[in-house]
């Protein structure tokens, strides 16, 4: 037997105005064929947990298609007609496969009514190409957002357990033992779905905090129901302006559609009564810094107006604003800024130079930073995370890193490409020790949380304004479904 492997992962912002080209594609991953599989075979990705479940079952794995790059704005439509076209002319090359296992992110959003829902899109047409017969398996991100389309298309969908993302190669495991199973007769998946009128803010969607013992404990105890074969949580992606903008559950059963809408709508049942458990809590700047510089040991603060791994710009510099002046603590930041990279560079290690960093993508995270600066050092910014942290890598290429201090003992990484921090590399790959910073900045919300929590007495999340301010309340929606809460108040079922 043989299966097919194709992946599209992007999470697409479609508040900010930067959109999403092919070039990007092409700059981090567009492969077709046998190079998927020389890029995550062995790793712990969900596509290497396919390659290594089918291999496990004896069954062929047909690489064919994976896409992927950072988060951004809105894919262009011809950058969705570029991806559709590779997409389907490999599925025509490869020729007669007995099912798909695909990694469907959630949040890919492209430009106009055709591709906003652009993984139901192309779910929907492998669906109509290849039949109501042949199986078809995905695995998504749990703050993508599920739609209908994409719960139709499917034989069964499978959505990681963990954010941060820690389980992504058992989830590629799951859906490939989930597969074997079809193949051989011995399950026939049913999948249901349920869109209750809530969206989990983003500052509540770690899934180790105690709000969402609950929640995961219900979706765990269902999972041990005779006949369930996956329950899951959806938690949603705030900053697509789409109508299935919110959170959501899947359950997929054997052969019993009514078990499984039944376990979605108590799913559902028990998201709208606890509704307000998910909404979010926020700090501010001046009261986050307050608590860092008050309490012992390194603290980490995460900057959620700024978060890249949403696809903000990563240049913000608010809390480094406030830092600076204070002039209190040794402080460790990341801010992508080229210019400044090339200024540091040409002034040479060790010298002195007058830099205006950050704050020029937009005028929505900070005005830059101006200060006198030493030139510490220049690094290739490549390095190697020894643990399963967030997003499926282990290798990492954040380009080019200049590193600089200022008199008020920031210690500023100043980048050519926008860096997502879940990684402590960020720090050491500079030759830098986390334990000599009183306060290190990331910008994220949950992704960076597993790379800071070893070096870090505490972490805070701070409420920064910007194109991923954690108050979706701010963002000006025009597709979302209403009633939603917390935009509108619901209420709970009786």
């Amino acid at each position: 037997m043989r299966v097919g492997i194709i992946s599209l992962i992007h999470e697409s912002n479609t508040f900010l105005s930067t959109p999403t080209t092919l070039d990007l594609f092409r700059r981090d991953i567009l492969l077709t064929g046998e190079g998927i599989r020389k890029l995550r075979a062995g790793g712990v990705h969900e596509i290497s947990g396919f390659f290594k479940g089918l291999e496990k079952h004896c069954i062929e794995a047909v690489p064919m298609f994976y896409a992927a790059t950072w988060p951004c704005g809105t894919i262009t439509a011809k950058t969705c007609d570029a991806l559709m076209e590779m997409l389907f002319a490999e599925v025509d090359r490869a020729g007669k496969v007995d099912g798909f296992l695909l990694a469907a992110h959630g949040a890919n959003t492209g430009e106009g009514d055709k591709y906003r829902d652009l993984d139901g899109h192309w779910l929907t047409r492998l669906r109509e190409k290849v039949g109501p017969s042949v199986p078809i398996i995905f695995v998504m991100d749990p703050h993508g957002n599920l739609s209908p389309k994409m719960v139709r298309a499917a034989t069964a969908g499978i959505a990681y357990q963990t954010n941060p993302h820690l389980d992504q190669l058992d989830r590629g495991l799951e859906a490939a033992d989930m597969m074997a199973r079809t193949l051989r007769g011995e399950i026939h998946p049913t999948v249901a779905a349920s869109f209750p009128p809530v969206a989990i803010n983003i500052e509540r969607q770690n899934t180790t905090e105690p709000h969402c013992h609950g929640l995961y404990g219900l979706a765990e105890r269902m999972r041990h129901e005779p006949g369930v074969l996956s329950v899951n949580i959806v938690l949603g992606f705030p900053y697509s302006d789409v109508e299935e903008m919110g959170s959501s559950f899947m359950v997929v059963t054997d052969n019993d559609p009514v078990l499984a809408q039944r376990c979605t709508d108590e799913l559902a049942s028990f998201l709208v009564e606890h509704r307000h458990d998910f909404a979010g809590k926020y700090l501010n700047i001046k009261d986050a810094v307050d608590k860092a510089l008050s309490l012992p040991g390194t603290v980490g603060l995460l900057d959620m107006g700024d978060n890249v791994g949403a696809g903000s710009a990563a240049d913000g510099t608010m809390i480094a604003h406030e830092l600076h002046k204070r002039a209190a603590a040794p402080v460790f930041v990341c801010l992508y800024d080229p210019e400044c990279v090339d200024r540091a560079i040409a002034a040479g290690v060790g010298a002195r130079v007058k830099l205006t960093m950050g704050g020029k993508t937009d005028d929505r995270h900070g005005q830059p930073l101006t200060a006198v600066v030493t030139v510490r050092g220049v690094h290739d910014g490549r390095f190697h995370e020894s643990r399963v942290v967030h997003g499926g890598q282990s290798d990492y290429d954040i380009g080019q890193v200049v590193t600089v201090v200022t008199d008020t003992r920031l210690t500023i990484a100043l980048t050519r490409r926008r860096v997502v921090p879940v990684s402590i590399g960020v720090v050491t790959c500079c030759g830098l020790n986390p334990a000599d910073f009183k306060v290190i900045i990331a910008k994220g919300v949950q992704s960076p949380v597993p790379a800071l929590q070893p070096f870090c007495t505490h972490l805070f999340r701070v409420n920064t304004p910007g194109v991923t301010c954690a108050d979706m309340t701010q963002l000006s929606y025009r597709h979302r479904r209403k009633p939603l809460f917390p935009f509108e108040e619901v209420a709970a079922a009786r």
